[in-house]
């Protein structure tokens, strides 16, 4: 990192500052820039008309859910065969859903629970489901509709 001085020799605070951030984001770039696989949406692709394929059914447990971080939503399938998808935003406090399990799916934020089966709230602080998010399964295969 360059260390820049101002006057009589000594580091200014705010360009210190300054120059901290700015390294900061190119780390943050590069490391976003790089794909291991380990994304939750590392299989999202355009489809051309605003939606775009999730995933393979397979990755969504029955009873559970996954939660696509890049796309902001969380598919479930309440029973086999049956798949629903809802907006990844808790709507108390506007935090990202951290987990599905239970039945729920979970805001670690300040403890919201939601429907798996239709995103009503199951445990407050949160007063209002998950908007609901429409997909097609075909072939195996989940996009957002």
């Amino acid at each position: 990192m360059t260390v820049l001085q101002g006057a009589g020799g000594a580091t200014s605070r705010r360009a210190f500052v300054a120059a901290a951030g700015a390294s900061g984001l190119a780390v943050a770039l590069a490391a976003c820039g790089g794909s291991d696989g380990s994304s939750s949406s590392r299989s999202a692709r355009s489809s051309g008309d605003g939606g775009g394929t999730l995933g393979p059914t397979s990755e969504i447990p029955e009873g559970g859910g996954k939660i696509f971080t890049d796309e902001k939503v969380v598919v479930t399938q309440p029973r086999k065969g049956e798949f629903k998808a809802f907006t990844s935003t808790c709507t108390h406090a506007g935090c990202q859903v951290g987990s599905v399990g239970g039945g729920t799916i979970n805001c670690p934020c300040h403890g919201s629970k939601f429907s798996i089966e239709d995103g009503s709230v199951k445990a407050p602080p949160a007063s209002s489901a998950l908007e609901e998010r429409k997909i097609e399964v075909k072939g195996g295969s989940i996009r957002l509709a």
